[in-house]
């Protein structure tokens, strides 16, 4: 089979995140494309479902903390200091701030 180049602009942050999930998949990031490829060709749609939630992202992170509260609760474990909150914060921003730039492409 001919082999063809693909050249893809993306953002530098979405590339090395998913750098690193194929990487802990077991593969290239070629050939997790290729996947795609091949995927979107046989079934001539896109593989997965695209759409817009009718939640906003802060009730989201509301329910996602009130979850982490009752599973704390559950398992018997302190609350959180306040180290602990600041990182969870800074964790979901950076996921917030990666989903827009994916959803700007």
């Amino acid at each position: 089979m001919a082999q063809a180049t693909m050249t893809v602009r993306t953002d530098a942050v979405l590339k090395a995140t998913f750098d690193s999930l194929c990487e802990q998949f077991g593969m290239s990031a070629n050939t997790a494309m290729n996947i795609f490829m091949r995927a979107v060709a046989e079934t001539r749609s896109i593989p997965f479902r695209i759409g817009k939630s009718n939640i906003s992202p802060e009730v989201r992170y509301q329910q996602a903390l009130e979850r982490m509260h009752q599973d704390a609760i559950r398992r018997n474990e302190p609350e959180l200091t306040l180290e602990e909150i600041n990182a969870e914060i800074a964790a979901y921003r950076a996921e917030r701030a990666t989903k827009r730039k994916m959803q700007a492409l």
